[in-house]
C-alpha cells in the first residue's frame, strides 16, 4: 500500500529540487554576465565594444525573464499544501489514471518513485486542464486515448 502523505511530500520536494536548481543556474548567468560588464572595456574598436556590451545586456535580460518565470513557479508551489486532499483535482492533487500518473503542480516532467512514474504538470497544461476538477470515476479523452481516474489524494 502506497503512503499516500509520503508520497505527496516526496513529489513536492523533487518539484522544489528541480526549481531550485535552476533558479541556481540562472543566478550564474546573471552573475556572470554582471561580471563581464564590469570587465568590458573600451576597444580601439567602437562598434565591436558596443555588440559586446548589447549582447551581454540581452542575455541579462533573457536570465531576468527566465528568474521571473522560476519566482512565478515557486510562489505556485508554495500554495501546494502536503496534506491528503481527494477528489475534486485541483493544485496539487495527485492523479492516477489508467495511462499514467499526474502531480499537479509546476512544469517538471517526470519524476520517478516507488510507486511508479508521476508527471509534474502545470494546471495550464492541456492535460492538467482536462483533470482539473475531475473526480475519482470520471474519464478524461486526451488526444488519442482515454484515461479512467483510479485515485486521487
Amino acid at each position: 500500500m502506497i503512503d499516500k502523505q509520503k508520497l505527496k511530500i516526496h513529489l513536492l520536494e523533487r518539484c522544489v529540487v528541480q526549481l531550485s536548481t535552476r533558479r541556481a543556474a540562472v543566478d550564474n548567468i546573471l552573475a556572470n554576465v554582471a561580471i563581464s560588464l564590469k570587465e568590458e572595456t573600451k576597444s580601439s574598436a567602437g562598434d565591436k565594444h558596443e555588440t559586446g556590451r548589447a549582447m551581454l545586456q540581452l542575455e541579462r535580460e533573457n536570465a531576468g525573464k527566465q528568474l521571473a518565470e522560476i519566482e512565478k513557479l515557486e510562489a505556485i508551489l508554495q500554495r501546494i499544501s502536503s496534506d491528503i486532499s481527494p477528489d475534486p483535482v485541483h493544485l496539487g492533487s495527485v492523479v492516477m489514471t489508467s495511462q499514467a500518473n499526474y502531480f499537479i503542480s509546476i512544469p517538471v516532467g517526470e519524476i520517478k518513485t516507488e510507486a511508479g512514474v508521476f508527471y509534474a504538470i502545470g494546471i495550464g497544461s492541456p492535460i492538467g486542464q482536462l483533470l482539473l476538477g475531475k473526480r475519482e470515476g470520471d474519464e478524461v479523452r486526451f488526444r488519442e486515448s482515454v484515461l479512467n481516474i483510479t485515485n486521487i489524494y
